[in-house]
């Protein structure tokens, strides 16, 4: 998805060529495609015997849906529980965690309003 959302629309020879070396093999990148489409992700243009894949979704609402989740099932819904574990057990530099702070206080100040 992150080379499909940078494309915007792409062939398989773009998706291809996007991926670093070693490079998946086609009939890889074709399954997840496939199995993309199938999930209601991604979409395609049938032009001539190519498709021209294009996203379904925005990477944000992806990873807001994926992110919600994952709380849900490793940390029983309790979002303050994963920020615990996030904060704790991720090697976030003094500097990480001092903007993690600037941005839980500008959503304080949005709540507040």
């Amino acid at each position: 998805m992150q080379y499909l959302w940078k494309l915007e629309k792409a062939f398989m020879k773009d998706l291809l060529d996007s991926y670093p070396d070693p490079k998946p093999a086609p009939t890889t990148l074709a399954t997840l495609l496939k199995r993309m489409q199938e999930k209601g992700f991604v979409a395609y243009k049938q032009m001539g015997r190519s498709r021209q894949y294009y996203p379904l979704v925005k990477k944000s609402d992806y990873f807001s849906t994926h992110l919600s989740g994952l709380i849900r099932k490793f940390f029983d819904g309790s979002h303050s529980e994963f920020a615990s574990f996030f904060t704790s057990e991720s090697d976030l530099s003094e500097a990480e965690l001092e903007e993690l702070k600037e941005i839980i206080n500008k959503e304080l100040k949005k709540k507040r309003s």
